[in-house]
């Protein structure tokens, strides 16, 4: 517990530098781009477009799984949080094996650069999640009160992928071949995650599957809090309990490993 402690003590030192350097993230990565920043909106515009072209229009035939939400606020509603989540394992996962060089040679505590990629990913978010706003403020679909619920979507989201990119940032600098089995298990998490289907509509395994993925619990607690509105929190205690206890068991474990090794890492290239 001392190294999660320890962990968390250095984002908040370090809260200044981390949002200053994600600002600048956000800015250069299409600098070279004559849209600029707003490649941060089109990008994940035309990704909805092709998902609703092929789950909208394709398979599911135009029907939504909720009769009182339209398909397309649906599948937004869904697919921007998990672009969101998976953008940031994605790339905080990478990011100390891409930094190496700065952490060793600066005094520089590497953990920071994971909460970097991650407020990167979230500042992108925000842009589709005012959008969707607007979709609900206009349709009526919940009390805007309840937006403030993505307070807690943002806490629970930073305290998982915090902890998911603390293990794979360490084991894919021992272990490269990780690097390919997370991508792998993210593209597979696309499809057990409730964006494009509803919990409950599948049964079997796949419903088995999606009760026990923590991403499904995120990306609820989004939807419930821009177009359900069903109570403060979605699920049950048992799901909370549950979705809490793996992400402090991955904290744990994350925070051992980064601690054991973080000024080994170097040796291991």
């Amino acid at each position: 517990m001392n190294h999660v402690i320890t962990l968390l003590k250095e984002q908040f030192q370090n809260l200044h530098l981390i949002w200053k350097l994600s600002i600048y993230n956000v800015k250069s990565e299409y600098s070279n781009h004559y849209l600029g920043l707003f490649w941060n909106i089109l990008q994940p515009l035309m990704q909805a477009a092709i998902y609703y072209l092929i789950f909208g229009l394709g398979l599911r035939g135009a029907t939504a799984p909720d009769s009182e939400i339209p398909f397309i606020v649906y599948l937004i509603s869904g697919l921007f949080p998990w672009l969101f989540i998976s953008q940031a394992i994605n790339i905080g996962s990478n990011a100390i094996y891409a930094q190496l060089g700065l952490v060793t040679k600066m005094r520089f505590p590497s953990s920071v650069l994971l909460s970097i990629s991650f407020t990167n990913s979230l500042i992108n978010l925000g842009f589709m999640t005012f959008i969707i706003m607007l979709i609900s403020v206009f349709s009526g679909f919940v009390n805007p009160l309840y937006f403030l619920m993505l307070i807690y979507f943002v806490i629970a989201s930073f305290a998982l992928v915090f902890a998911i990119n603390l293990i794979m940032s360490t084991l894919i600098i021992l272990v490269r071949d990780f690097r390919n089995v997370l991508q792998n298990v993210i593209r597979m998490g696309f499809f057990l995650t409730p964006i494009f289907w509803q919990p409950g509509e599948r049964g079997g395994l796949l419903q088995l599957i999606s009760d026990l993925n923590p991403f499904a619990y995120l990306v609820q607690n989004f939807r419930n809090a821009l177009i359900y509105g069903d109570g403060l929190f979605y699920g049950t205690m048992e799901q909370h309990i549950y979705f809490w206890a793996i992400t402090v068991t991955f904290l744990l474990v994350g925070s051992y490993l980064h601690i054991k090794f973080r000024y080994k890492l170097i040796d291991y290239l």
